[in-house]
């Protein structure tokens, strides 16, 4: 009941904290303690990126390749779900978190389920594999699809109640996408937050979801976006954002 309550409120009653890759500053990306550790911090979703196995399976991991974040090497889509579960996703990050698997999606959504809304990047899954794991899963409302339009598209014919969210691009590229789409929340990052397109998003009347990664993850940039119109965050600092949003009465006690 909370998270609908928090998800559905407008912008000017509670702005979204969205956890982008979980709690990954303390935390190694993509893994249930990243995840668990967001929804601790009391974001309202958390950031993840699906990759398919060469088996079909589906799996977290925002690279191509398994390269960076665990002691192996190679590509996802070269790889079967065995071998990346055999890998180690936590020791290049810290002793602490020597033996952490690589989960599945359908792990990170059992996790989720009924605690915090999840914000699907959909790097490399068919649509009909994505909306098979959701409804699987029972987690087809409190999930926001962020992919390309032709992705989008594909998903939204599989099952209409999904909520698609398009990057903006540009306004015109913007204006296309809503009458193609008809999304509910829109993406942004920093390089496409801009007037114009921001224009466009509010008489349409969507969600404007903004990320505020790296350099402009703090609390000046973070308020500049509230100002231009965001509904939602993307941040690397859960905890730090939620606390400041209470802090400005930007968000409801939990």
């Amino acid at each position: 009941m909370l998270l609908v309550l928090c998800v559905g409120l407008s912008a000017a009653d509670r702005v979204v904290v969205i956890a982008h890759r979980g709690e990954h500053r303390a935390h190694p990306e993509n893994t249930l303690p990243a995840f668990q550790a967001a929804i601790d911090a009391g974001a309202d979703y958390v950031e993840l990126d699906v990759r398919t196995t060469s088996d079909g399976r589906l799996v977290l991991m925002h690279d191509r390749t398994v390269d960076r974040t665990t002691n192996g090497t190679g590509a996802v889509r070269e790889m079967t779900f065995d071998q990346i579960r055999a890998l180690d996703a936590g020791a290049k990050f810290s002793p602490r978190y020597a033996g952490t698997k690589v989960p599945s999606f359908e792990e990170a959504l059992a996790l989720a389920h009924g605690k915090i809304g999840v914000y699907v990047d959909s790097k490399d899954i068919a649509p009909a594999d994505l909306v098979a794991a959701l409804t699987k899963a029972d987690m087809l409302n409190p999930v926001v699809i962020y992919g390309g339009a032709g992705f989008l598209k594909k998903v939204q014919a599989l099952s209409p109640s999904l909520k698609v969210m398009p990057e903006a691009g540009n306004a015109a590229t913007l204006e296309k996408l809503l009458a193609d789409l008809t999304p509910r929340v829109v993406a942004f990052d920093a390089g496409d937050f801009t007037g114009d397109a921001i224009a466009v998003a509010k008489r349409a009347g969507v969600d404007i979801y903004v990320d505020r990664l790296g350099p402009a993850d703090n609390a000046s940039a973070w308020q500049d976006a509230v100002d231009r119109g965001a509904s939602g965050i993307q941040t690397d600092r859960p905890a730090e954002l939620v606390e400041y949003l209470r802090s400005h009465r930007l968000r409801a006690e939990d």
